[in-house]
């Protein structure tokens, strides 16, 4: 084992100084700290994926594993590969999942999350009308900075399910700063089964309605999901 290799291990575990002394050893004792070392690395990175995830509040843990894209239409600046390579997240850009109930959003939405964290990236799932009134809970306690402090420490805030459970004016209002804080801070990833012009019938308010789809939209990569729903299709072929 040569040496190179356990100071690169040493340098990833932030000891400084023991190297030296593994060094002037023998091959025996070389390779037995360069396995105690990557095997101390690799329970560093298990126990940081289990936190991520946990903290992450993802409903269910998804895969790409038997994932169909066929259907799924890219828009040209963003692939496959680029949206699993998770590039976008360093440039703050979003990803914005539009089209019918059961199409596949959610689940992509949940795998690249668990990509992410595999990554070593912090992520915060919410289903968008949970979030609402957890935002309108806290506002009303007033303590909503200190909620909004959490979620600006995150590198990927997914809104799941835009468009199911319109939202009264101060859910709205609240959701909209949430999104503004993140503008090209963080990244956000957002599932829905409406097109912009419907969000409306959402938030209300249609200046902010505007203002909200124009933060997203700004460094957006937009993937459409113009499929029948999956559950269904599946549902039937049971029957």
């Amino acid at each position: 084992m040569d040496n190179a290799s356990i100071q690169e291990l040493c340098k990833q575990l932030k000891i400084a100084y023991i190297n030296d002394v593994i060094a002037a050893s023998d091959t025996n004792l070389k390779e037995y700290a360069y396995k105690l070392f990557s095997s101390e690395i690799e329970g560093r990175k298990r126990a940081r994926l289990g936190k991520l995830l946990k903290d992450s509040n993802i409903p269910q843990i998804k895969t790409f594993e038997g994932y169909r894209f066929e259907e799924i239409l890219f828009p040209s600046i963003c692939n496959k590969e680029r949206l699993l390579s998770l590039e976008w997240v360093s440039k703050k850009e979003n990803v914005i999942m539009i089209g019918n109930v059961g199409t596949g959003k959610s689940h992509m939405a949940g795998a690249v999350a668990v990509e992410a964290c595999r990554k070593g990236l912090s992520v915060q799932f919410f289903r968008v009308s949970e979030l609402v009134e957890t935002l309108k809970d806290k506002f009303k306690q007033g303590n909503i900075r200190r909620f909004k402090s959490i979620l600006k420490k995150k590198d990927i805030i997914i809104l799941d399910e835009v468009g199911y459970v319109p939202f009264d004016q101060v859910g709205a209002e609240l959701l909209f700063n949430v999104v503004a804080d993140c503008y090209e801070r963080q990244s956000v990833i957002v599932t829905t089964n409406l097109e912009f012009g419907q969000w409306t019938s959402i938030f209300g308010d249609t200046k902010l309605t505007a203002a909200l789809v124009d933060r997203l939209v700004h460094h957006a990569n937009i993937i459409s999901f113009p499929g029948d729903s999956n559950r269904l299709a599946e549902a039937l072929r049971k029957k």
